[in-house]
């Protein structure tokens, strides 16, 4: 579980190493968000430079009572790979090293850029790799992210982008007192439902050809009190605006600073942004992509910027990055699972989208 390793990539590192990759090894942080464990491998040192990104943490499994078997045992029941990480995301990341371990073209490089932090705050894993990558020269032509966007059946689904997310805490000081008496004191209650009304009856933008609108959404409200006939001292909320490339997250958290000041003098806004909004717009890449799908499954995918956030919301920074993996209906569920058979279908498109990228005639560079 997440940022715990428990020798995963190691696996990985062995099966790539007999593929004839050369494999870096990264251990970065410390608790309480670390030590995360990063891998990055390449074969090949010329371009067109094709990269895979995955990652090998999970999410905790949950009650293990709820579990009908063992999460981490990888068992196989009806024709389905039942345990914690089946669609997100190892079986893609066993898909795309087995296709990656089978094609070998002439020229360019293959890799594969691995971290144990997508799970978790993010803040060791790839980006510290991409810096890495980066300085070294191992910097992609193209990424594919193997998460696992596919809805109904595989292939149905593609992510050529991703909305951005701010995280803000928003806390209002009043004067505590007696509720009998409220001359004497100042309920920060009464400030804060002012300032998440404004915040939620706010239009932040209409949605565009490629995205939705975005939205703001409450997530916790709190003010502690320990009688009901106390006006308390403060009062907190949390929020989440998930949005569009109509706006940067510091204009959004800056807007929400603003509206919360224009209420009360006595609000505290604290934002972080997790990730902007991107787009890598269709043409291509994303046509090698769509047609290596199609050719395999006999479905013809929709391109999507729905959902949450990636870690491609950091390797769009070095290249043009697409998502494309196995069925997430079951993704974080007790009980995750996907079919054997649509992990054999995967590498054989990951297979086919190398082979047409360093064919000869491809134009996808």
């Amino acid at each position: 579980m997440t940022p715990v390793d428990a020798g995963a990539q190691d696996v990985l590192a062995s099966a790539l190493q007999a593929a004839g990759f050369t494999v870096w090894r990264h251990v970065c942080g410390e608790a309480p968000d670390g030590p995360v464990h990063n891998l990055f491998a390449r074969r090949g040192d010329s371009g067109p430079h094709f990269a895979f990104a995955g990652h090998t943490d999970v999410v905790p499994t949950g009650d293990l009572s709820h579990w009908d078997c063992d999460p981490f045992a990888a068992e196989v029941k009806d024709g389905m790979l039942v345990g914690r990480g089946a669609s997100d995301m190892k079986s893609a990341i066993a898909a795309f090293a087995a296709a990656a371990a089978d094609v070998q073209p002439q020229t360019g490089s293959i890799s594969l850029i691995i971290t144990g932090d997508e799970e978790g705050p993010a803040t060791y894993g790839t980006k510290r790799l991409l810096q890495w990558m980066e300085a070294e020269g191992h910097v992609p032509d193209h990424c594919l992210v193997g998460e696992p966007t596919s809805r109904a059946v595989l292939g149905d689904m593609v992510k050529i982008g991703r909305r951005g997310s701010v995280n803000a805490w928003v806390r209002v000081n009043g004067a505590q007192g007696h509720v009998a008496y409220p001359h004497m004191a100042e309920n920060p209650i009464t400030h804060l439902v002012q300032i998440l009304s404004r915040l939620q009856t706010a239009t932040l933008d209409e949605g565009n050809d490629w995205f939705q609108p975005s939205n703001l959404e409450v997530t916790e409200i709190l003010a502690p009190n320990p009688a009901h006939n106390i006006i308390p001292a403060y009062a907190e909320a949390r929020l989440n605006i998930r949005f569009n490339d109509s706006h940067s997250g510091r204009d959004l958290a800056l807007w929400i600073e603003e509206t919360a000041r224009g209420v009360t003098e006595r609000a505290e806004v604290e934002a972080i942004i997790s990730g902007e909004s991107f787009l890598t717009p269709p043409g291509e890449f994303s046509t090698l992509i769509a047609d290596s799908i199609e050719a395999e499954t006999g479905v013809q995918p929709t391109l999507s910027t729905s959902g949450g956030t990636s870690d491609a919301r950091f390797i769009r920074r070095l290249c043009p990055v697409v998502e494309f993996g196995l069925v997430g209906a079951s993704m974080h569920k007790v009980g995750e699972h996907v079919a054997v058979a649509d992990i054999d279908r995967l590498s054989a498109i990951y297979r086919r989208i190398l082979s047409g990228y360093f064919s000869p005639e491809a134009s996808a560079r």
